[in-house]
């Protein structure tokens, strides 16, 4: 099974940044991100074999108990790799100190039990953001990278890990279909 682990904010939250992008999606032919999957990826796991996953969901609810909830909201934005050669388009988190190290030891938890349970962990460096729009091929965003960046949203409170399932192409215009596997309580 394909899953990940998430940070997902509040309804009201995705509702505010969707609204400021609507406006401004038709500027761009990028395939921007549907609302209901707008998350944080805390760990990426390509292949969860069903008999690691009690022992996962048991390791990543003692991970997310010994962290702290953080107050946050989606504010500012980049371009990875780069502004120049962009290939995806995100929104920031707006994070203090110390937010920023409690959200990167989640993530950090999250990826050594997943690790500990026997399940591979995919991806690079974590660096908390929320995926808008992906580019088909390489392309220059300095503007989008500029209005993202004035983007400030309502507040919230990270004080949920959520593990996904994704399933390839079975979701609205062949992307994936998202289903909440589990919800566990930070701190």
């Amino acid at each position: 099974m394909r899953m990940f682990v998430a940070l997902v904010p509040p309804v009201e939250a995705v509702e505010h940044l969707d609204e400021f992008l609507a406006v401004r999606r038709e500027a761009a032919p990028f395939r921007w991100t549907l609302p209901e999957q707008v998350h944080v990826t805390l760990a990426f796991l390509a292949e969860v074999p069903d008999r690691a996953l009690e022992d996962l969901v048991e390791r990543l609810a003692r991970a997310a108990a010994r962290r702290t909830p953080v107050a946050t909201r989606i504010a500012g934005g980049g371009a990875f790799p780069n502004p120049a050669r962009a290939r995806v388009l995100w929104a920031g988190l707006g994070l203090d100190d110390v937010g920023r190290t409690e959200v990167g030891r989640m993530a950090t938890g999250a990826r050594a039990a997943a690790s500990r349970a026997g399940v591979a962990v995919d991806g690079q460096r974590f660096r908390p953001h929320l995926t808008v729009a992906r580019l088909g091929r390489p392309a220059e965003v300095s503007s989008w990278v500029r209005l993202l960046d004035s983007y400030d949203g309502p507040a919230w409170t990270a004080d949920t890990v959520s593990l996904v399932a994704s399933h390839l192409g079975e979701g609205p215009r062949n992307r994936p279909r998202y289903e909440l596997v589990e919800q566990l309580p930070v701190g």
